[in-house]
């Protein structure tokens, strides 16, 4: 324990528990003369060298901010993101929860009442809709992430901890060793490949399955062979374990355990409508065994007054254009005064991006978008530089929802002003196809990449900084969907131009490298 108050102001009391990521202790915050939770990260999961220290220090308070941006009481608020002088002691400080783990109640012996079962899923799917909804992908879901608070609110812990120490909790080592929670893992985790919201919902199928048959979904004498089994093994069917879970229950579970993951439910929406016919009606009166374990909370409680998860964004479609239609614009000198706001944002936002202010540079430059537009044109070559700069801000901030349709406008901006195949006009549809792959719509992304690769190869062949990017994506991409042979066929020769071209220890050469060696560590049973 320090011997002072972290960052001058939080206490550590009491340790409450401690896991493979790190401690959480009963805090206090002087400052605001109130508990809270402290997350203590371990040290020996901090992947930390004097030349990244600083690298790490930015990605863990980006990720905290992230994470920070999840506004759902099933979510514990994050109040602060300390690393300490060192930076070898990192702390996350949030809200203080006073309930029990899921762990605790499941047991073998003793099968939950589906209803309770049921309103605990149903409760993690709303959370994980805005969490989805950032987007947020948990990647650690598991019974001792879960908390049934004294009302029956249930809290989801731990979002963002694998993405602020850049070591997914699934990740294998060289040697195949798994690191985290591997009863848990998606298929797609297993292979090292990219996570979507789908590989929460297949995690969420694991929990489901556990809480309704008290057992976990696969268990065997090694770490390995559960991996395997995520990988190739059916499913146990609930009802051949627990003959009174409903049939359609089943179905959802068994549907949320399936191994593609575009083949799992669109989302977590889904995934509480069909939990619905399970959960009790607002008023409806709580009737004898639905309560679950003596003393438990009973998550059934907040159904029976109306509780529902995010409303689904509305779909596709590009931003609006700003200021005067394109057509009607013509080319314009820039103003005097208006080019100096325009250097001033520019600035402004630069030093917002210095303190990883994500939030507030995206802001500053649309402040001047709409004038500058207004003046100039939608299609001047100043405000579509705006509006590139804009876009990448909102990815590197996370916020992918936002970058893809900006992506997308500018995309069909640059082929009307540079030519389809243009360097910004594929530029933009590579970065939105990025996007897509990060909110998991897969499908979308490989077509998208795969025509960008073409006519990249066309103009600059393949092995161009911007090809070589491309095949990366692309090679990983088709690695996570499970289909290994595919990616191995993209990833194979890509690592001999990466190897002549750039050589063995470049970042990228050992990128794809790494990959290659999960492909054949032959979980598929078919691999190279």
């Amino acid at each position: 324990m320090p011997q002072q108050p972290i960052a001058g102001r939080y206490e550590l009391l009491e340790e409450l528990s401690n896991g493979g990521m790190g401690d959480v202790w009963r805090g206090y915050d002087a400052v605001l003369d109130r508990p809270v939770a402290v997350k203590k990260i371990r040290q020996q999961a901090v992947v930390g060298s004097p030349q990244i220290a600083e690298e790490f220090a930015k990605r863990f308070r980006r990720e905290a901010r992230i994470t920070a941006r999840i506004q759902h009481p099933g979510v514990p608020q994050v109040y602060d993101a300390v690393l300490d002088d060192t930076h070898e002691r990192l702390f996350l400080v949030m809200e203080l929860v006073d309930g029990v783990p899921l762990s605790t109640y499941i047991n073998p012996e003793r099968p939950l009442p589906v209803s309770w079962a049921a309103a605990v899923a149903a409760q993690v799917s709303t959370v994980l809709s805005y969490a989805h909804d950032v987007p947020v992908i948990h990647r650690d879901l598991k019974p001792g992430n879960i908390l049934v608070a004294r009302d029956g609110t249930v809290k989801v812990l731990d979002f963002g901890i694998a993405a602020m120490l850049r070591t997914d909790v699934t990740k294998l080592t060289a040697t195949g060793s798994p690191i985290g929670t591997y009863q848990y893992m998606a298929p797609e985790q297993v292979r090292g490949g990219r996570t979507t919201p789908q590989t929460d919902l297949y995690a969420l199928g694991c929990v489901l399955h556990e809480l309704l048959s008290g057992r976990l979904l696969f268990t065997a004498d090694s770490e390995y062979m559960v991996m395997h089994q995520h990988v190739n093994a059916a499913p146990t069917p609930l009802r051949a374990l627990r003959p009174d879970v409903p049939s359609a229950l089943e179905e959802l579970v068994l549907h949320l355990l399936l191994k593609a993951p575009e083949s799992r439910p669109a989302d977590v929406q889904e995934v509480y409508e069909r939990l619905r016919p399970f959960l009790p009606s607002p008023g409806e009166q709580a009737v004898p065994g639905e309560g679950g374990p003596d003393g438990a909370p009973d998550p059934t409680g907040i159904f029976r007054r109306p509780y529902a998860p995010r409303a689904r964004a509305a779909q596709g479609g590009a931003t609006p254009a700003v200021g005067v239609n394109a057509a009607q614009a013509a080319p314009v000198p820039v103003p005097a005064q208006l080019s100096e706001e325009i250097r001033d944002a520019y600035a402004h936002s630069d030093a917002l991006l210095e303190e990883w202010r994500f939030g507030q540079a995206v802001e500053v430059l649309s402040e001047i978008i709409e004038p500058a537009a207004r003046a100039l044109g939608t299609d001047n070559p100043k405000v579509l530089e705006l509006r590139m700069r804009r876009a990448a801000v909102r990815l590197l901030g996370g916020d992918y929802r936002a970058a893809l349709p900006e992506f997308d406008a500018l995309a069909d901006a640059f082929a009307r002003t540079g030519g389809p195949t243009g360097e910004r006009a594929r530029a933009c549809r590579a970065q939105a196809a990025r996007c897509r792959a990060e909110l998991g719509h897969v499908t979308e992304a490989l077509g998208a990449l795969r025509g960008v690769l073409d006519v990249v190869r066309a103009v600059d062949g393949d092995v161009s900084e911007e090809a070589v990017e491309l095949r990366r994506d692309i090679g990983m991409l088709l690695l996570a969907q499970g289909l290994a042979t595919e990616a191995d066929l993209v990833l194979g020769p890509l690592h001999n131009d990466l190897v002549l071209v750039f050589g063995p220890a470049d970042e990228m050469t050992e990128e794809v490298a790494e990959a290659l060696a999960v492909i054949r560590l032959d979980l598929d049973g078919n691999a190279t």
